[in-house]
């Protein structure tokens, strides 16, 4: 047991307090769902509007890792933390409690937009009956890619794709066509997810693919658990990258066929004339 009351293992946790519900005529009033992102790792990513909403909920639900970055935040405060893979019920739990009457964070790293739980918070509130349904606000973020690309410098600058390699919610195949659309594009790609114990050969495939459309000398920017102590940056190209620096805390920034290394700093030109 945590000392700010998170409760680690499998199966979903809420801690037990006065329910002080507002009560109108003897019905629960509608509570609210805030989906917040909390940056990619260091507070001082987070939002303001972020911690405002942490600050005043009653109820924060997240996963155990996430709700660990801002345990000086939620201290004192009832949580809901849940492992890997129990998106849905931890989701779920937030609806519930905001179905109740709670003010409800719903905690996701980076942007709760951006491959995190905006979305199927939306989901699961509509199914509710609209009389009950609570209102869902989604708090902006700072994702994981905007951090990683002002370290490497200003890989960004043109049109770019993102694109998660973890073919849990989508179907490699799919995730292949993607791939071969965006490198035929010479759109810069950010990976996500790129590389895991459980799918080694992901980044290799995606890298093989690009190449059919890109030169083996385009620049990658390496991002790994940025915004956090353990930060590291690394540049290279596609056919010099090392894959036993990348793991699932790693963004991976393809450049296009403009971008180039001065300085120390990866540039993706946005064509101005020099």
């Amino acid at each position: 047991m945590r000392d700010n009351g998170i409760t680690s293992g499998q199966e979903p946790n809420i801690n037990t307090a006065q329910n002080n519900l507002s009560q109108n005529n003897g019905s629960h009033c509608t509570g609210n769902i805030k989906v917040i992102g909390i940056g990619p790792g260091d507070e001082e990513f987070m939002t303001p509007q972020a911690r405002e909403a942490i600050l005043a909920a009653d109820r924060v639900v997240g996963y155990l890792t996430y709700l660990d970055l801002i345990k000086d935040l939620i201290e004192g405060k009832e949580t809901v933390g849940t492992a890997m893979m129990q998106e849905v019920d931890r989701c779920q739990q937030a609806v519930d409690l905001a179905v109740e009457g709670h003010q409800v964070v719903v905690v996701s790293s980076g942007d709760s937009g951006v491959y995190g739980m905006a979305g199927l918070v939306l989901e699961l509130a509509n199914k509710v009956p609209a009389e009950k349904r609570p209102s869902v606000d989604i708090v902006p973020g700072l994702s994981a890619v905007n951090v990683a690309a002002s370290v490497l410098g200003a890989p960004l600058m043109h049109d770019f794709a993102v694109i998660s390699l973890s073919d849990l919610m989508t179907p490699w195949e799919m995730i292949e066509k993607r791939l071969h659309a965006a490198a035929q594009g010479d759109f810069v790609v950010c990976l996500y997810n790129p590389r895991s114990k459980g799918r080694p050969e992901h980044l290799a495939r995606a890298l093989e693919i690009m190449s059919q459309y890109k030169s083996k000398d385009t620049i990658v920017g390496i991002g790994k658990d940025i915004g956090r102590k353990e930060e590291q940056i690394v540049l290279t190209t596609i056919e010099d990258l090392d894959e036993t620096l990348v793991d699932m805390t790693t963004i991976v920034i393809v450049g296009n066929k403009e971008t180039y290394v001065k300085n120390g700093r990866m540039i993706t030109p946005r064509g101005y004339t020099l």
